[in-house]
């Protein structure tokens, strides 16, 4: 009102006097229709006040992730365990029969762990032993053999690529491969024209390869022959391999990133993403990132999507909350939660209102994997075929993003004894499964998926609501679109051993539902409807029948006597 004039400055202590006397006469409503109207609002665009304006100078990049970012079913496998001979590796062809299936199911991203040649000193055995027989396959982490391919298949591809920043700085792209590396295929698996062969039947079906990005070599990588620099040195100046007390991965050398030639490796590094990019391979699962600097990971993903701005970036970091936000603020596009050890009702409700709730949502996007191949949680191992179906509907519903490790939908859980891993793991060995044996939930999967696929309030990540419930056992949350077209209620019995029941409340006065007003709701997951009036509304769940259900509400519209969905 200072810099106002005559007319204009009468004008506005007029509307402030009238202002005052209504907030005086507790008459917020009208005070708030002079706050918000067009005369206020003309005066004020007038004589703008800008004493507390700043100024920035640079200017500001805003980063936009593709839909695929937000709302994905992920299916992790081992492509040399997806055949039908037992001792012998399978192939990428092999992959391509199981394509359909994995379609069927309602996955669209496919996960391969490391799919490069692997190493032969100090290979693994069975379930991570030091005695591997010759025939012993090895750990794919293992990453190395530089002797592992025919020379002419050498000669047709192969380039060393030593001047890497030159070639990431020129126009063009990466051509060949480093024998033995990171930017070749084991053998057994097939070539790079097998590769390229399943990836386009995959694209056919509308399922995307995510490649994992593991930052190991064996003793035989060519880089340990080409930088010996690069990597951790004991005082004897040997290399020293990787441990993670009480483990120890003897065929594992782990790179030194602040090394003297730190920018020769960290270019290097970038080449991987872009070889692999320019072959179609445009998401990255990221091994143990947490073990190399953040100002890393900073900077290559922004170069990476400099030059491919459709790129997305997994981590897998299970480590301190700190670093694994730091992750993601550094601009990794998913990550790995703690989600498989949140298994009981206020525990899942606190870790979720954190992680899909401002600040943290505004960076981090978890994706929910039910299990891993290092992680084969006690809810699994003791809860039995009911703990697979809960936890599926967790992982699909409480995120817009999750997966699954194959063979959780044959309900695979049998532990190597004391630990949360799988014994007999195909981490150290081939595996032959029967995909339809007795037990399986692949028709649940299949459901769950469709129903997320058919309801649009499930595939968003910010959206998630928790409601109350009596029993500890039972929780309910729901997921509703922001003009209310679409609302699901998910309902889940915790434990796997027993039936329970409760009061749930409905929170009716956000879906305009008067107190005695009779609504159907439609459980998709067991295709059935029940009548319910109010907001508390009992459930009943035995988890050797149904374990959960996942409900959208149908309002009743009298005039012409039936349902529609909620409007």
């Amino acid at each position: 009102s200072k810099m106002a004039k005559s007319a204009d400055k009468k004008r506005l202590k007029d509307l402030i006097k009238r202002i005052r006397d209504y907030f005086d006469e507790k008459e917020q409503k009208e005070a708030a229709k002079i706050f918000l109207g067009e005369e206020l609002k003309d005066l004020m665009l007038k004589y703008p006040d800008r004493s507390l304006n700043s100024i920035y100078n640079k200017n500001l990049e805003v980063i936009v992730d593709r839909v695929k970012a937000r709302y994905a079913a992920w299916y992790e496998i081992f492509p040399r365990s997806q055949g039908t001979e037992e001792g012998k590796s399978a192939t990428f062809k092999d992959c391509e029969a199981r394509l359909p299936e994995i379609k069927r199911m309602g996955f669209d991203v496919i996960y391969f762990p490391p799919i490069h040649p692997i190493g032969q000193t100090n290979r693994k055995g069975p379930n991570n032993t030091l005695n591997a027989s010759p025939n012993d396959p090895g750990c794919p982490y293992a990453i190395g053999n530089i002797n592992c391919r025919d020379k002419e298949r050498i000669k047709k591809g192969a380039g060393k690529n030593l001047d890497i920043n030159k070639t990431l700085k020129e126009p063009g792209n990466i051509k060949g491969f480093e024998p033995g590396g990171h930017k070749d295929i084991e053998p057994l698996l097939g070539t790079f024209e097998d590769f390229e062969n399943f990836r386009k039947k995959a694209e056919e079906l509308g399922i995307e390869i995510a490649i994992d990005f593991a930052i190991n070599c064996s003793p035989d990588h060519p880089y340990v022959r080409d930088h010996p620099d690069w990597f951790y040195k004991r005082p004897d100046g040997t290399i020293k391999y990787a441990e993670n007390p009480p483990k120890k991965y003897e065929d594992i050398y782990p790179l030194n990133f602040n090394c003297e030639d730190r920018e020769g490796l960290w270019y290097e590094m970038l080449s991987f993403f872009i070889f692999w990019a320019e072959r179609g391979v445009k998401i990255f699962r990221v091994d143990n990132p947490h073990t190399k600097p953040v100002a890393f990971w900073e900077w290559v993903i922004f170069e990476t999507q400099k030059r491919h701005p459709d790129t997305m970036f997994l981590s897998e970091a299970f480590t301190r909350p700190k670093m694994m936000k730091a992750l993601a603020k550094a601009g990794f596009t998913q990550s790995y939660t703690y989600f498989t050890w949140r298994n009981f009702k206020e525990e899942i409700i606190e870790y979720f209102t954190e992680l899909t709730t401002y600040p943290m949502s505004e960076y981090f996007r978890g994706n929910l994997f039910t299990n891993t191949p290092d992680i084969l949680p006690a809810i699994l191992q003791e809860g039995g075929r009911p703990a697979f179906k809960m936890r599926a509907v967790l992982a699909a519903t409480l995120s817009s993003v999750y997966g699954i490790y194959s063979g959780f939908e044959l309900c695979e859980g049998t532990p190597m004894p004391g630990k949360e891993e799988y014994i007999n793991s195909e981490k150290y060995e081939y595996k032959v499964w029967d995909w339809d044996r007795e037990g399986n939930i692949k028709d649940y999967i299949t459901q769950i998926n469709t129903i997320r696929r058919n309801n649009e309030a499930l595939q968003h990540y910010n959206n998630l609501e928790f409601y109350n419930s009596d029993n500890d056992n039972i929780l309910f949350y729901g997921k509703l679109t922001e003009d209310l077209s679409n609302i699901i209620f998910v309902v889940v019995n915790l434990d796997p051993f027993q039936k329970h029941e409760s009061f749930i409340y409905v929170p009716i006065d956000k879906l305009n539902i008067e107190p005695d007003e009779t609504y159907q709701v439609h459980d998709l997951l067991n295709n059935e409807r029940y009548l319910w009036k109010g907001s508390q509304n009992f459930v009943s769940l035995d988890p050797t029948m149904k374990t959960a259900h996942i409900l959208k509400i149908r309002k009743w519209h009298h005039r012409e006597n039936d349902f529609d969905y909620f409007m």
